[in-house]
């Protein structure tokens, strides 16, 4: 007999699971990229026109876990995806709920909704397990995307470029470096929905699992060591993040191999994105999880915008 994945308190209606109102906790006040700090970093984010520092987006995927669970059980750990596009930003202190509006019979993908106190929409996408034989959230998304026109940051960034597969592992107290200047230990101590399966051999594999919204640090983490050629420093959040295990769960750890390619290039009138697919391998080879994302660069954020867009395109943007 094992554990119960969560002691989450749960509200439950014929057609939602509720979760309960959480504070997320930031926890890359540190983070530098490009040698220069991120919008996590209060200074950075107010210069930008933000309140102060933001919450990362797959801090947020840590409430719908105990839904996941309780609408899937164990399949949820094992083949479940979260596919979200996140509509604003959250700060420290401010309270978030996670609402998941159950699938209809017979099918295995339903709507995910987070919200704020005075009703602010954080991220909205699907969730779903196995193959649920529609297009997730991003998957439409991406369909409906025009090309990005007039690239200035991403000008040397292509459709199809693919980087070199990185060997990746998280162990308990690896600080997983200058990206993410924490350790899963100290994660876990703040995490908003904590579970035994992280952190002990007490779950149906036997071994410590890592959270869903860790494997977006475990799948990100090394990705400077092997950069798309953008133009810098300009200062990136997410916008866009799906994340979906195939043959899951994965372990702490463990050694795993991940590999990016670029599979599209949008924009809008603040941003250039890049949207890059992961694919992570175990050691057989096999994949055993994806992860979608639209790393999106704030213009306003590269010194040189509007002069290099002059001289590459003529007036105005």
């Amino acid at each position: 007999m094992t554990a119960n994945a969560f002691d989450t308190e749960i509200t439950e209606t014929t057609e939602t699971l509720i979760g309960p109102w959480r504070q997320p906790r930031q926890m890359l006040q540190a983070q530098t990229y490009d040698a220069h700090a991120s919008i996590h970093d209060d200074a950075t984010a107010q210069k930008l026109g933000f309140k102060g520092g933001t919450i990362e987006g797959p801090t947020h995927f840590s409430q719908f876990a105990p839904l996941g669970a309780r609408l899937w059980g164990q399949a949820w750990f094992e083949t479940g995806c979260l596919s979200a596009h996140y509509r604003s930003v959250c700060y420290e202190g401010e309270e978030v709920q996670a609402i998941l509006s159950k699938p209809l019979p017979g099918t295995s993908q339903c709507q995910i909704q987070m919200v704020k106190r005075d009703g602010t929409e954080v991220l909205r996408g699907t969730a779903s397990v196995g193959e649920p034989h529609a297009a997730t959230a991003l998957e439409a998304r991406l369909a409906e995307l025009k090309p990005l026109a007039d690239p200035v940051i991403l000008r040397d960034v292509k459709v199809a470029q693919t980087g070199k597969r990185q060997m990746v592992r998280m162990a308990f107290d690896q600080v997983m470096g200058d990206l993410y200047p924490f350790s899963l230990r100290q994660k876990l101590a703040v995490i908003t929905e904590n579970s035994p399966y992280y952190s002990t051999a007490d779950n149906p594999w036997r071994r410590p699992i890592i959270p869903m919204e860790m494997l977006s640090v475990l799948f990100q983490y090394r990705s400077k060591d092997d950069p798309l050629p953008a133009k810098g420093p300009a200062v990136g959040l997410f916008a866009d993040q799906e994340i979906r295990l195939v043959k899951g769960p994965l372990f702490v750890d463990e050694d795993y191999e991940v590999e990016r390619e670029v599979v599209a290039l949008s924009g809008s009138r603040r941003t250039e994105s890049a949207w890059a697919k992961t694919r992570v391998f175990d050691k057989a080879g096999a994949v055993v999880a994806t992860m979608l994302l639209n790393m999106a660069t704030l213009k306003d954020s590269y010194a040189p915008y509007e002069e290099e867009h002059r001289r590459l395109y003529g007036a105005g943007r």
